[in-house]
């Protein structure tokens, strides 16, 4: 709803269904009694898929979950695990949760000062680690953690190992510790992004996250199953299981047997291959994934000289997708016989090809972590995917708020998920009620009464709901921008409109107490490739152009196309190009890929102090 309609407050009633009795891990042994031989996962294995039957993944975590008992964990030890996403991740994710064991993510690409705060913080005595190089930076700091003395390394076959080890522990031992375990025990502590200072630790409960997922899969049924009620869903997981997210794909993908593979890399290289051979029909992503399939196939376009049919291929789906949204809200009749008659011959043409991309199966998705051009979202609609906007954060065990199916409303993060309440605070932010929301933040104890406020969640982000009680984010309260003039610029929408381009990677918009507002842009190496070769002009890496009059140009048209959307006062109206892009690894982008401002602004001080010097 617009700023003037008032609405402050919305909630949906609970769904009624089976709520969790014991722990996260009791749905393996579960499922495998009640259907052994069903997928439960798919796991790539010298380059070959292989099926893993419940019956077999409930062998597997019995038998790893004995090892580790053998090898002195114990119920409420804190066990952290750094890795990429993979099948072993989720095995001692379920084994550790068989015993009761509290689980602590690592991202794989940590620095050795995180996982020293983070193993501090939590007194783990145990980490998993994938490989030699994660070993290597466990190993810069394990002097300073005198609780940790055990380290496995997956790659070096701990997993036999473990399993070898625990033969003479006796399966009802581990049932004992299992059935232990109530929905109340904590059953990880999972990290926040630390976007603006070190990470929080979330301690997240069985039944923070069997809510959570319930919820989810709940009101997404209608995508996952058949009309006789059959899970008919099959997904790919590329998400790190570190993050709250891609945890609770893997949770939900256990409680409603839905078969699930492994990619260990978030990058589109790796993932589109996986696409292809899994075929998944249904997939859980962020936006940096759509983006790529979508810019990529513009740039085969234009490769093959059919650049203008693309584009007018992306404007028939985009008024497709519109008719059709405004028919479901009623405010249209739908696509008119003319714009039918050109969506059919578009879709022969290109939107079957962009299908075949994703595996030719997928007609649904869920998108979170940032936000999905409303253009970029009608564009897969109109095409055949459509993609589900939804919003949460570590604090609310992931999502909270999503599009429900067949009423999706582009540009927003959908209405409140079953048994979940929103409120929009009077300066703006964001508060949720529910079930699923984190009991504490690890020991602190005043962010912990402070982001909580009468049973309501601070969640730090700005928004308002349209007209349908769909809710619009609009920004973070931290970001918030102040000129020297006075004016208020939240920047999240203009840095959204400049990455819209395909030259561009990132924007940060900077201002604050400044005259005027500017940007730093970074730019995208395989769009800058396409770009150049159009041309006729050499390839060269981001660093060998930047100062490039054209390319300066061409940036200077994004910029004024998402100045064209804003006040003037609000425009950004300078700009500087850096030679490279910001990343996990140069401590710019949290791992999760949201941008650390803060950093960002002291690193390249200098060249905003030239900004507005110059």
């Amino acid at each position: 709803m617009d700023e003037g309609t008032g609405l402050r407050e919305l909630s949906m009633p609970p769904l009624r269904g089976d709520r969790l009795v014991g722990g996260l891990a009791d749905t393996v042994f579960e499922n495998a009694e009640a259907v052994p031989d069903a997928v439960q996962f798919m796991r790539k294995q010298d380059g070959v898929w292989r099926d893993v039957s419940m019956a077999r993944f409930r062998d597997e975590v019995l038998a790893l979950a004995k090892g580790l008992l053998a090898r002195g964990i114990r119920f409420g030890d804190r066990v952290a695990i750094m890795a990429r996403t993979r099948y072993e991740w989720t095995l001692f994710d379920y084994a550790l949760w068989t015993i009761g064991a509290e689980v602590v993510p690592l991202y794989p690409t940590a620095s050795a000062g995180q996982v020293r705060y983070i193993l501090g913080q939590t007194d783990a005595v145990a980490c998993v680690v994938e490989d030699d190089d994660h070993a290597m930076t466990l190993g810069a700091v394990v002097d300073h953690l005198p609780r940790l003395t055990r380290v496995w390394q997956i790659d070096t076959g701990i997993v036999n190992e473990l399993i070898d080890a625990g033969e003479r522990v006796s399966d009802s031992v581990v049932h004992r510790h299992r059935l232990a375990v109530t929905p109340d025990s904590v059953a990880t502590i999972a990290y926040t992004s630390g976007t603006t200072g070190m990470p929080k630790g979330c301690m997240l409960t069985h039944r923070n996250m069997a809510s959570q997922v319930d919820v989810m899969t709940g009101q997404a049924l209608a995508l996952l199953t058949d009309e006789r009620g059959n899970v008919t869903a099959t997904t790919l997981l590329f998400l790190p299981l570190a993050h709250v997210y891609g945890r609770t794909i893997q949770v939900a993908a256990v409680r409603r047997r839905v078969p699930l593979a492994h990619e260990p890399e978030m990058k589109a290289e790796a993932i589109l291959p996986d696409l292809a051979a899994v075929r998944p029909n249904f997939l859980v992503a962020v936006p940096h994934i759509f983006e790529k399939v979508f810019d990529a196939a513009r740039r085969k376009a234009e490769a093959a000289g059919r650049g203008e049919l693309f584009d007018q291929a992306v404007d028939v789906a985009v008024t497709y997708a519109e008719a059709i949204e405004r028919r479901v809200f009623g405010e249209g009749p739908g696509p008119g016989p003319v714009l039918r008659m050109k969506h059919r011959l578009y879709d022969k043409l290109v939107y079957s090809k962009v299908r075949q991309v994703f595996g030719g199966r997928l007609r649904n998705c869920i998108s979170g972590g940032s936000a999905l051009d409303r253009r970029l979202g009608l564009f897969f609609a109109g095409v055949g995917i459509t993609i589900h906007e939804g919003y949460g954060l570590t604090e609310s065990c992931a999502g909270a708020i999503c599009n429900p199916p067949g009423r999706v409303r582009f540009g927003t993060v959908g209405r409140p998920m079953p048994g979940v309440a929103v409120r929009i605070a009077e300066d703006g932010e964001v508060l949720l009620r529910a079930e699923q929301n984190f009991i504490a933040y690890l020991d602190d104890e005043e962010d912990s009464r402070r982001v909580f406020n009468d049973g309501w969640l601070a969640t730090g982000d700005l928004g308002r709901f349209d007209e349908h009680g769909y809710l619009v984010i609009t920004g973070r309260k931290k970001d918030v921008i102040v000129t020297s003039g006075g004016k208020t610029v939240s920047p999240m929408p203009l840095e959204e409109r400049v990455r819209a381009h395909p030259l561009v990677a990132q924007c940060v918009v900077v201002g604050d107490d400044r005259p005027f507002i500017a940007a730093l842009i970074t730019l995208d190496a395989d769009g800058l490739a396409h770009w150049l070769q159009l041309r006729g002009r050499p390839v060269r890496p981001p660093e060998e152009v930047v100062g490039d009059k054209e390319l300066e140009a061409e940036i200077r048209r994004a910029v004024t196309a998402a100045n064209s959307q804003v006040s003037k006062a609000e425009s950004i109206r300078a700009f500087r190009i850096l030679p490279k892009q910001f990343t996990p690894e140069d401590g710019l982008l949290t791992p999760s890929l949201k941008l650390r401002r803060e950093e960002i602004a002291r690193v390249y001080a200098k060249a905003i102090e030239e900004i507005y010097t110059g």
